[in-house]
């Protein structure tokens, strides 16, 4: 049996984290800011550019994090720092 898609992920995924309380953090961002623009009862999406630090990367998720607690039904941008 196939499971319907939403922009990308699976809805078993989206609920998944719903149910769980957990953040969605991906790269694929175009479908992710569309899903949270027509669904924002969720517990929260990250969407990030990729970036080959990812040391950098993981200290700007969490410093967007801390800044924007709670972040239930709120999209955060990370960026890429430009060099």
């Amino acid at each position: 049996m196939r499971r319907p898609k939403v922009y990308g992920t699976t809805v078993f995924q989206r609920e998944f984290s719903r149910a769980d309380d957990r953040i969605l953090l991906t790269l694929n961002r175009k479908h992710f800011i569309r899903l949270h623009q027509e669904r924002p009862d969720h517990c929260g999406i990250i969407v990030c550019t990729f970036d080959p630090d990812f040391t950098g990367q993981a200290n700007r998720i969490h410093l967007a994090i801390e800044s924007e607690a709670p972040v239930i039904g709120k999209l955060i941008r990370v960026n890429r720092v430009a060099i």
